[in-house]
């Protein structure tokens, strides 16, 4: 059963958001995939061909990150603003109720959501997503007002490069291919994204605190790799303990990258967890 594919931009908040949407003919279940920190869509390739089969996809490139705005002064690169961001496209494209997948940072964004936007995402799939840290250092937030900030962030960054950070997020450090550093380095490649990062370092508010975690009643399945060393382990115990409705799923011999590591498991655990909590679908296997 084929789905309708589109992909393009649309302008939120005074900014260029790219997605990619793929439309289910029969199924009522939409999921929204959001990225981590430092990546982009390009993340989802293995786990966007098993959930289409499905469901209706509808995968984000989050500003600055993939082929979104890299920088507006009119954009606020703060979590909530992302998560707001994230809330709009959806009404724009006229998807009342759906479910969010966000992996580390894409995680976090997810919880915005459900916190600052109840009523929007009917639930969550967090996958190592990032919790629990705190507002941008106050050094850190001036250095990002001088005119060339966005060069010392291209410097720090340059430092470790594609091969050491592909080395830090994976467990089994054979599976990294060229596709995967191409597909990670190439968003890299131009200036502009590290001008939206020195942005994204001026109006980090730091993640939600466990007070604002723990009024989120919608129901959280939480897929973490059991050798994270980006957001390790006892950050999804510590929101899970906090996040009323949840259910932690921990991924043996896998790091921080499970979308890329473990595809048929995450899509396996995502169908289970839809099933459960009332998706008509989810009769296919992964």
């Amino acid at each position: 059963m084929e789905t309708d594919y589109f992909s393009g931009y649309k302008n939120i908040d005074g900014i260029d958001l790219y997605y990619e949407q793929y439309a289910h003919p029969t199924s009522k279940e939409t999921v929204v995939l959001l990225h981590g920190f430092l990546s982009s869509l390009f993340s989802f390739r293995h786990l966007v061909p098993l959930l289409k089969e499905e469901y209706s996809v509808v995968s984000v490139d989050l500003p600055p990150f993939g082929k979104s705005g890299k920088s507006s002064s009119n954009f606020k690169y703060s979590f909530k603003s992302l998560a707001g961001a994230v809330a709009s496209l959806m009404q724009t494209l006229k998807i009342s109720q759906y479910t969010l997948i966000g992996h580390s940072m894409g995680g976090q964004i997810s919880l915005n959501l459900l916190y600052h936007y109840p009523g929007s995402a009917k639930k969550a799939v967090l996958l190592c997503s990032s919790g629990y840290s705190k507002r941008s250092k106050l050094p850190l937030i001036l250095l990002s007002y001088l005119p060339f900030s966005y060069l010392y962030v291209k410097y720090y960054l340059g430092r470790s490069g594609v091969e050491q950070n592909l080395r830090n997020v994976v467990y089994d450090h054979s599976m990294i291919t060229e596709e995967m550093r191409e597909g990670y380095l190439s968003p890299f490649l131009e200036n502009g994204i590290f001008k939206g990062l020195a942005r994204m370092i001026r109006h980090h508010e730091g993640d939600l605190p466990a007070d604002a975690i723990r009024q989120v009643k919608e129901p959280c399945l939480l897929i973490w790799g059991e050798h994270d060393k980006v957001v390790p382990l006892h950050i999804g115990k510590r929101l899970h303990q906090d996040l009323p409705e949840s259910r932690l799923i921990v991924l043996k011999e896998t790091g921080h990258l499970v979308p890329e590591e473990r595809p048929q498991e995450v899509c396996r655990h995502i169908k289970g967890f839809l099933r459960e909590h009332g998706s008509d679908t989810a009769n296919g296997s992964c």
